[in-house]
C-alpha cells in the first residue's frame, strides 16, 4: 500500500452518490421495526448481514426495497440520516449529495413532507453539529412508469428550495434514459439539475442517452463508458465526472476483483472519477472503507486520492464560494503530507 490508512482516514472527503434508504444499518432496521411494529423476515442483525450476497442489481434491490419497509414516521427519517451523517462526520466528510427515493415510500402511504422533512432537519443539524454542507437529489425509480415520475416531480416542486437535482436510480437494464425524457426536460424547465445512473450494468448506449436526452450534469457510476472510446472521449472532453462506487461495484459483480477495477485508468486518462460508498450498509464500507480498498488493490498514490477528492469537490452543485473552502481545507490537510492541489476552480 502506497498510503496509510491514517492518511486515508483523515483525508477531506465529498461524497457525490449516496442512497440515504441504503445505510440504513441491520441494527437501526430492527429499531425501527419495532418501534413501528414492522415484522421483517429477519430474527438478528447477523442474519441480515447474511443477507446481503448479491449476484446482480436486482439482488441487491429486492432486500434494499424490504428493508425500506420499516420507515414509516418523519423521526425515522431524520434518525436514518442524522446516523449517516454522524458516521461520516468519523470519517472527515465535508460535503454530501444524497439521494432519495420517494416513490419508495409514498407508494407504501407515506407523505411526501413526512420524508422529506425528516431528512432535511438531519442535513440543517448536521450543518451546525459537524460542519457538513450537503444537497439533496431525488431520484426516480426507473422500473416504475413515467407517468410516477411526473407524480412525484409534481410533488417535488413545491420543496425546490430544498432540492437541488433530480436523478434516475433502480434497475437499469431494460429500463433505457429515454424512458425519462419528458420528465427530466420539466424537471430541468423548473430549475432542477439533473444526474441519472447509467453504464453501471446497462450498455454504453444509457451513457449517451442520459448526456444527450436528459443533458444530466454528471454520470452516476459510467463504468463502462470504457468501453466506447469516442464516449470516452465525449466525457473528458465535456468534463463529465463520474461518481464511481468500488466497493458496490465488487458487491455487485459489476467487477470481479477490485484489482481489476477501471478507477485507475480513468484517473490515468484524466476521467473527473470521484470515490462514492453507493449503499453503504449492504456494500461494506463508507467513505474511509471505499478509499482504503481502492488504494490498496489499485496502488493508488497520495496524488491519486488528493485528485479524486479535488474531482469531487470540482462536480458538487455548491456554490464557487463553498468550493474554495473545500480546497483550502483539503490543501491545509495536505502541506504536510504532498504539494497543494490548484486552488483554481
Amino acid at each position: 500500500m502506497l498510503v496509510s490508512k491514517e492518511f486515508v482516514k483523515n483525508l477531506p472527503k465529498v461524497e457525490l452518490h449516496l442512497h440515504i434508504e441504503g445505510s440504513l444499518e441491520p441494527e437501526l432496521m430492527f429499531a425501527l421495526a419495532k418501534r413501528n411494529n414492522v415484522n421483517i423476515p429477519f430474527a438478528t442483525a447477523d442474519e441480515i448481514k447474511k443477507a446481503y450476497n448479491f449476484s446482480n442489481l436486482q439482488d441487491f434491490l429486492d432486500i434494499y426495497y424490504q428493508g425500506m419497509s420499516v420507515l414509516k414516521k418523519e423521526e425515522d427519517f431524520y434518525d436514518l440520516t442524522y446516523a449517516y451523517l454522524k458516521k461520516i462526520a468519523s470519517q472527515n466528510v465535508m460535503h454530501t449529495e444524497i439521494f432519495f427515493d420517494p416513490q419508495g415510500h409514498t407508494s407504501r402511504g407515506i407523505e411526501f413532507k413526512t420524508v422529506i422533512n425528516g431528512i432535511t432537519r438531519a442535513l440543517d443539524d448536521a450543518k451546525d453539529e459537524f460542519g457538513i454542507s450537503s444537497r439533496l437529489i431525488m431520484c426516480f425509480l426507473r422500473h416504475l412508469s413515467e407517468e410516477d415520475a411526473f407524480n412525484s416531480l409534481n410533488e417535488a416542486i413545491p420543496y425546490k428550495d430544498r432540492i437541488i437535482a433530480v436523478g434516475l436510480d433502480s434497475s437499469e437494464v431494460g429500463h433505457p434514459p429515454a424512458k425519462f425524457d419528458r420528465v427530466f426536460a420539466k424537471a430541468r424547465a423548473e430549475g432542477f439539475l439533473t444526474v441519472a445512473h447509467a453504464g453501471e450494468e446497462g450498455p454504453p448506449e444509457y451513457i449517451y442517452e442520459a448526456l444527450d436526452l436528459l443533458k444530466v450534469d454528471r454520470i452516476d457510476h459510467g463504468n463502462r463508458a470504457m468501453e466506447n472510446k469516442d464516449l470516452l472521449k465525449r466525457i473528458i472532453d465535456e468534463e463529465k465526472a463520474l461518481t464511481v462506487c468500488p466497493l458496490s461495484n465488487l458487491k455487485l459483480c459489476v467487477v470481479d476483483n477490485l484489482k481489476n477495477h477501471p478507477l485507475k485508468k480513468m484517473l490515468g486518462l484524466g476521467v473527473k472519477a470521484t470515490i462514492n460508498s453507493d449503499d453503504p450498509s449492504y456494500f461494506g464500507g463508507y467513505m474511509t472503507e471505499n478509499f482504503i480498498a481502492v488504494a490498496q488493490n489499485l496502488n493508488l498514490s497520495m496524488e491519486d486520492l488528493a485528485q479524486l477528492t479535488e474531482n469531487a469537490i470540482e462536480a458538487s452543485f455548491v456554490s464557487a464560494k463553498r468550493k474554495y473552502e473545500m480546497i483550502r481545507e483539503l490543501n491545509n490537510f495536505l502541506e504536510n503530507n504532498i504539494e497543494p492541489v490548484s486552488t483554481a476552480i
